[in-house]
């Protein structure tokens, strides 16, 4: 039998007639250990009662919790990077980061043309040809590094094993130029198409490259022309 049912049993009782048998036989005695006084007068016993629910510990705000790296997160928030919607490479330039990788994708196609033409130019000309798709490929690591920065992701690009075909050297020149001339328009409409003021940088740098590059290959067409006199 457990305590409470003990108690129960216990209220239903005429302790008086006991207490009498106690005094005369050992009335140094307590004749109820454990009970009250109101239980030996007859008294009823109140059921026991839980105790109460413990209060939940309320949780640590989070500015004040610290890190794996022991940094309190407030600290954290204050980081470099840490913005959601930085002022560059942010909102802006992610409404135009599938033009970035378009760019991308051009930039290394024209890199292995100018690769395959330097083997079949004269040979006053293959090198320059080889340091202009040496800068082709900065631009495609440059466009890839700001794809990073958008998107938090590597961009990989298409990998394009056909092979190239130059054909004749002035037609190739001519060819070449338009590429070059309409990139650099390409990359200053996508400048004037975005509000990113670190993106738009980017592209009127480019396009300012790729009108250069367009100015080269007009000075090699002309030494190729006037060599053919």
């Amino acid at each position: 039998m457990n305590v409470s049912q003990t108690l129960h049993n216990a209220a239903g009782y005429d302790f008086r007639q006991y207490d009498r048998i106690w005094q005369r036989v050992a009335p140094d005695l307590e004749p109820y250990p454990g009970m009250g006084a109101g239980i030996a007068e007859g008294a009823a016993v109140a059921p026991m009662q839980a105790a109460p629910p413990v209060p939940p510990v309320s949780p640590i705000p989070a500015a004040q919790a610290a890190t794996e790296e022991g940094m309190p997160a407030a600290r954290q928030e204050q980081l470099p990077g840490a913005d959601p919607d930085p002022c560059c490479m942010g909102t802006a330039a992610q409404a135009v980061v599938d033009v970035v990788a378009g760019f991308v994708e051009e930039e290394l196609a024209d890199r292995r043309y100018l690769l395959a033409m330097s083997r079949q130019a004269p040979a006053w000309a293959r090198q320059r040809l080889r340091d202009m798709a040496a800068e082709e490929g900065a631009h495609a690591r440059r466009l890839m590094a700001a794809y990073y920065l958008i998107t938090g992701e590597c961009y990989r690009p298409a990998i394009d094993t056909g092979r190239i075909c130059i054909g004749r050297w002035c037609p190739a020149l001519r060819e070449r130029y338009h590429m070059e001339a309409c990139g650099g328009l390409n990359y200053a409409q996508a400048a004037d198409g975005t509000t990113d003021p670190c993106l738009q940088r980017i592209f009127n740098e480019l396009s300012r490259e790729e009108y250069r590059h367009a100015e080269e290959i007009m000075e090699m067409l002309e030494r190729s022309m006037e060599n053919r006199r």
